[in-house]
């Protein structure tokens, strides 16, 4: 039998205002291990392109999807019109944008379209840059490179999969994105499910006309009409034999993770927008190959962060260990490799995940 720990107070604020609960590191530590489980299965090949293969798309439309026009849909197909690989709900893409920044977008579209991918991205205007320049350099007619697709929030609907007898669906914002293909699914399969939409306001919320076209029940719940949700609010709708699919925020699943601990028969599964925070950490150095420096990296403080101190250039996308963009080699040292995405062969190589993986001794030297 498993003994988890009492259940802490749920987050106030489920937008991150207080994204360092202590809870979440226990969350994390268990969604890691499930990601990386994942990722092993996602690699066996289910499509007509090799897994790391790039290839390029066409924007064939775009569309803003809420009504304060900060989201916009965009359809990508193949130039020749050629069927793309396929796909299943919960699956994302990586798009090299033209800056050469890559990004990672979840899937929304149908999967039985196998000519078109459809993606909604929010605009962030805090944010890194990839989401502005999505918005204002992709027009219809543009062509980008992808890669994928890969999934580590796979998607198994009851009766296929999974025990429980019906599902849950929660979606923060633009989370909604992967929620909407899982809705679609559950709907052509004739599955009871449920679905709670929350955000800050209507306004705000993208797809909410496709989402009533589906026969589950959805309740949205924005902030400005009901106030801030607790995790209990979330769960409407969710009982004994259910099982939860959650996007969105980390504190909000972090909530919703310490709530269904007292939920007996109850499954859970999310996927998060950001990096998990260090579990278990020790502080270690790393020396770099071409200058000789020495970058003190902390026992809380990602490897990334650190280099990104030093080398703002230095390249990183999805900074949760599976999209393989801050790959660096090490030179001397040994990695504690924290990533579910490189081989061990790769790892035997001398390569490891800046963003997620440590050092095992006192420091490691890198060739960037």
């Amino acid at each position: 039998m498993t003994v988890y720990p009492a259940p802490r107070v749920i987050p106030p604020d489920l937008y991150g205002k207080h994204d360092h609960d202590p809870t979440t590191k226990v969350i994390d530590t268990v969604a890691a291990l499930r990601v990386r489980w994942s990722t092993l299965i996602n690699r066996r090949p289910i499509r007509t392109r090799a897994d790391d293969a790039r290839f390029p798309v066409i924007v064939t439309d775009r569309v803003l999807v809420a009504q304060d026009q900060a989201v916009v849909d965009l359809g990508l197909r193949a130039p020749d019109g050629a069927a793309l690989p396929r796909w299943a709900p919960g699956a994302h893409i990586d798009i090299e944008l033209p800056s050469g920044r890559l990004r990672q977008y979840s899937l929304c579209g149908d999967p039985a379209e196998t000519e078109e991918y459809r993606i909604a991205v929010r605009r962030i205007p805090q944010g890194s840059g990839g989401s502005i320049e999505v918005h204002d350099e992709l027009p219809v007619g543009s062509e980008v490179m992808i890669r994928g697709p890969r999934n580590a929030f796979p998607f198994a609907p009851p009766g296929r999969g999974s025990s429980a007898k019906r599902l849950h669906f929660v979606a923060g914002g633009i989370g909604i994105t992967p929620i909407l293909a899982m809705a679609r699914a559950a709907d052509r399969l004739g599955i009871d499910w449920t679905l709670v939409y929350c955000g800050r306001s209507r306004e705000t919320l993208p797809f909410l006309d496709q989402l009533a076209e589906l026969r589950g029940h959805v309740l949205v719940r924005t902030d400005d009409e009901h106030g801030t949700p607790r995790a209990t609010d979330l769960l409407d709708g969710a009982d004994h034999d259910t099982a939860i699919y959650c996007c969105g925020p980390a504190p909000m699943t972090s909530a919703l993770v310490a709530a269904v601990r007292t939920m007996p028969g109850i499954e859970f599964h999310s996927e998060r927008f950001s990096p998990a925070p260090v579990v278990d950490g020790t502080a270690f150095e790393v020396e770099l190959t071409s200058t000789g420096e020495v970058i003190a990296v902390g026992a809380d403080q990602t490897m990334l962060d650190a280099l990104l101190a030093v080398r703002p250039d230095q390249p990183y996308s999805c900074r949760q260990g599976f999209c393989r963009t801050c790959v660096v080699r090490v030179t001397d040292g040994t990695p504690d490799h924290r990533d579910g995405a490189l081989t061990p062969a790769e790892h035997a190589a001398g390569v490891t995940l800046a963003c997620v993986s440590r050092c095992a001794g006192k420091r490691l030297v890198l060739d960037l």
